[in-house]
C-alpha cells in the first residue's frame, strides 16, 4: 500500500473538527472525515487541551490589507511617506514603521506585510496562574487534594473576598493544565481532576439504561414528599452500589440537604448482605437525621421492607432508567472514581479507610452550599437536632 500524501488542514476543516469534537465525536471518527487516521487530527487537537483556541481577530486600528496595497503602490508610484499617509489619514510615523519592518520601499509587498503583521500579532494574553506564583501553589496544593478547579476558585473567593491577585477562575486553571504551553501548573496535576483527560472532551452523562429487575412493593419517587424534594430539611438521602473489579462493591450514601457522604463496606451485593448492612450503619446516626433513603431499582435492596420495619426509614425508588433521579449520588459516585477508578478491586478496602475518604470528600468546599463544606453544614444539622 503506497503511502499517503501529508495533509495540511484548511482553516475550514479544523473548524469541522472543533465542530464534531464540541458534539463529542471520537478523534476516530472525525479523523474518518478526512480519511486520515486519529493520529492526525489528534495533533491539531491536543495543541490547545482539547480546547477550542477563540477566534482571531486584527485589531481596530491595524493597517489593513487594501491598505498596504495602496502603500505598495504609492512607493512604486514614488510618493513620499508623509503623501501616502495623508492619503490614508494615517500618521507618518506608522507608514514610517511599516516600510522599515517589511524590507524597506525597494522591496516592500503588501501581500507579505500583511501576512508577517497577522504573525506577529499572535502573542497570547500572560496567563494569571503564571505571573502570579503564589496562587499558582495554592491552586496546585488543593489540586493534590482532590478538590476540583471550580471548588477551588470558589473556595479562593471564599477565603480571600479582598484579595483580587488571589481569584482565578475555574476555566483558568483547566485551561491552564490543559494548554501546556502556558507553563504555570505541572502536566501531572491533571491526575488529580475527577477525570484524569489531559485533553477537554465534551460533557457526557452516562446512564444507566437496563432494568435492574422488579422491586416488590416498590414506593415510587413520585409518591415522596416535596420536603424531600425541595431539599428543604435535613434526613433525606440518596443511594447507590459503587462496584469494583472482581465482584466488589461499596454502598455509597449522600445527604440530600448538606451533600454530606457516608460510604459502606459491603461483602456482597445479595439483598440479605446489603440490608444488613445498611441497618447497621443507619443506627448510628440520630433519627432526626435519617429519615428516608431513595435508591436505584438495583435488586440488592429487593428485602427494603426489612430494612424500614428495622430502621423506620421508608425507602423510595427511582423510575426506571432513570438514575438522574438521585442526582446528588450519581455525582458522588462520579468523584469516587479518582479513588476507586474502574477496574479496581475495592473488596481490600477497610471501613476506617473508607470513612477516611468520604471524610476527604466531606471537607471540600461545594459550590451548591456557597462553598461551605459538607461537613460544616452537616454538624451544623447534628447540633440542631441536639
Amino acid at each position: 500500500m503506497g503511502r499517503r500524501t501529508r495533509i495540511i488542514y484548511t482553516d475550514s476543516q479544523k473548524a469541522l473538527m472543533w465542530d464534531r469534537w464540541r458534539k463529542g465525536d471520537s478523534l476516530q471518527q472525525i479523523a474518518q472525515l478526512f480519511d486520515r487516521n486519529h493520529s492526525s487530527v489528534s495533533n491539531i487537537l491536543s495543541i490547545t487541551g482539547g480546547i477550542r483556541p477563540p477566534p482571531r481577530k486584527r485589531a481596530v486600528n491595524a493597517l489593513s490589507l487594501a491598505e498596504r496595497e495602496e502603500i505598495s503602490r504609492a512607493m512604486v508610484a514614488g510618493q513620499s511617506i508623509r503623501a501616502i499617509a495623508r492619503d490614508l489619514g494615517r500618521s507618518p510615523s506608522t507608514i514610517s514603521r511599516e516600510l522599515s519592518r517589511n524590507g524597506g520601499s525597494a522591496h516592500y509587498r503588501a501581500s507579505d506585510a500583511d501576512q508577517a503583521a497577522w504573525d506577529r500579532a499572535h502573542r497570547p494574553k500572560p496567563c494569571k496562574l503564571l505571573e502570579h506564583r503564589h496562587l499558582a501553589r495554592l491552586v496546585a496544593t488543593k489540586l493534590r487534594q482532590q478538590w476540583s478547579p471550580q471548588q477551588i476558585a470558589g473556595w479562593l473567593k471564599y477565603s480571600y473576598p479582598d484579595n483580587m491577585e488571589l481569584h482565578v477562575s475555574h476555566e483558568t486553571i483547566y485551561k491552564t493544565l490543559f494548554i501546556q504551553a502556558r507553563g504555570a501548573l505541572k502536566k501531572e496535576l491533571t491526575e488529580h481532576l475527577r477525570r484524569t483527560r489531559v485533553m477537554r472532551r465534551s460533557r457526557h452523562h452516562t446512564q444507566k439504561t437496563d432494568n435492574h429487575g422488579q422491586i416488590s412493593d416498590a414506593v415510587s419517587i413520585s409518591e415522596r414528599p416535596a420536603a424531600v424534594e425541595d431539599r428543604a430539611v435535613p434526613g433525606h438521602w440518596e443511594g447507590d452500589l459503587l462496584f469494583g473489579s472482581a465482584n466488589s462493591q461499596i454502598a455509597t450514601l449522600v445527604e440530600r440537604h448538606t451533600r454530606y457522604v457516608m460510604l459502606v463496606k459491603i461483602a456482597r451485593k445479595d439483598t440479605q448482605t446489603v440490608v444488613d448492612a445498611l441497618i447497621k450503619h443507619a443506627r448510628k446516626l440520630p433519627q432526626e437525621l435519617y429519615k428516608s433513603l431513595t435508591w436505584d431499582r438495583g435488586k440488592e435492596l429487593a428485602d427494603h421492607k426489612r430494612f424500614t420495619l428495622s430502621t423506620d426509614i421508608q425507602v423510595y425508588f427511582c423510575d426506571p432508567r432513570s438514575p438522574w433521579q438521585r442526582g446528588s449520588n450519581e455525582n458522588i459516585n462520579g468523584l469516587l472514581r479518582q479513588y476507586f477508578p474502574k477496574g479496581l478491586d475495592i473488596s481490600g478496602y477497610s471501613q476506617a479507610q473508607l470513612n477516611a475518604i468520604a471524610r476527604r470528600l466531606n471537607e471540600r468546599p461545594r459550590k451548591t452550599l456557597d462553598y461551605e463544606t459538607p461537613a460544616q453544614r452537616f454538624y451544623q444539622s447534628v447540633a440542631a437536632t441536639g
